[in-house]
């Protein structure tokens, strides 16, 4: 257990539902970000500045225990700023002498090729992207191999949960549209099996890889229902859980998407990962259920959980003096 001050670089979808993890485990934490503000107590410090000022960092960082990197930089922006937003935020855990845990996708591993991902799966990205994030883990791993400072890695699918917003497949573009009846979007082959990690369970991985003594040096996937479903069928889920009788799926157009790509940049890097619904995408995390004990949400109970944010969120929008419960 590391109780002391928990510093968490990164205030989107996941680095607060980190930060709900921790503080559920009654832990100090402090949020990074650019703006200086989030969705949180009055009582959470945040500081605002850029990660790739490792003067920034160091500061941001001193006095913790624990560092997670939970930044994620605009999808088109990835290798002008990600590597220095890394090197930042491993400099400041480095000078604290802080464990660092990193976030990281699965797209160093490239193309299934029939299998389940597995954390022994050795690197063979294909896309620009997949490159980059392999670098980038490499460079975690040599500084915990070299002695400098306390590494470990959790790895998650496509993401779903509350606060998903447009970035996720199955986010502002399905649960509204549940919601009210209407015909949800997604992206990519919806009939091929898929996994979708939940923002509550990347979270709680996150919480457990900073605290664990055996999570260091590891690359880790975070929790996963490995009752594996295939978008479509999730999105059936969601339709009932939502009172519709029928479900409306619409798919985005390959060639649709590569005619917005011309003039759209995130849209444009979403092109090349396609690839990860051209065939069965499974991504296998018995070894952290097996050996730190985290299991995943039961899918449709995940569902239903974001599916009610939605709702809550719905009903505010509707009236504007309601607030969120304390």
């Amino acid at each position: 257990m590391n109780a002391g001050l928990h510093v968490i670089f990164g205030t989107g979808a996941i680095g607060l539902a980190t930060f709900d993890a921790l503080r559920r485990r009654g832990r100090t934490v402090r949020l990074v970000n650019r703006s200086g503000h989030a969705p949180v107590g009055a009582d959470v410090e945040i500081l605002a500045g850029d990660a790739r000022d490792t003067s920034f960092t160091v500061d941001a960082a001193r006095g913790a225990a624990v560092v997670y990197q939970a930044l994620n930089p605009p999808y088109s922006q990835w290798s002008q700023q990600f590597p220095a937003l890394q090197a930042g935020v491993l400099t400041a855990a480095e000078t604290a002498g802080a464990r660092l845990v990193s976030l990281e996708n699965v797209y160093m591993y490239g193309r299934p090729a029939g299998r389940p991902l597995t954390e022994d799966r050795e690197n063979n990205a294909h896309t620009r992207k997949g490159r980059l994030r392999a670098g980038m883990a490499e460079e975690l791993l040599a500084a915990h191999r070299a002695g400098r400072v306390e590494i470990t890695i959790g790895r998650a699918s496509d993401y779903f949960g509350p606060r998903g917003g447009a970035q996720s497949n199955l986010g502002d573009r399905v649960f509204p549209a549940a919601l009210k009846g209407r015909t949800a979007t997604v992206l990519g082959n919806p009939d091929q099996p898929h996994t979708y990690t939940y923002l509550p369970d990347i979270g709680e991985g996150l919480a457990v890889l900073g605290e664990h003594p055996d999570a260091p040096g590891r690359i880790w996937h975070l929790p996963n229902d490995p009752d594996t479903r295939t978008t479509r069928q999730l999105v059936r889920i969601i339709y009932r859980q939502a009172g519709q009788d029928r479900p409306g799926l619409r798919v985005v157009p390959p060639l649709l998407l590569r005619t917005l790509g011309l003039v759209n940049p995130t849209v444009r890097e979403l092109l090349e990962m396609q690839y990860q619904f051209e065939e069965p995408f499974i991504v296998d995390s018995s070894t952290i259920t097996s050996t730190l004990g985290v299991t995943a949400t039961p899918i449709e109970q995940a569902l239903a959980e974001t599916l009610r944010s939605y709702r809550l969120e719905q009903d505010r929008s509707a009236d504007p003096d309601r607030r969120p419960p304390e």
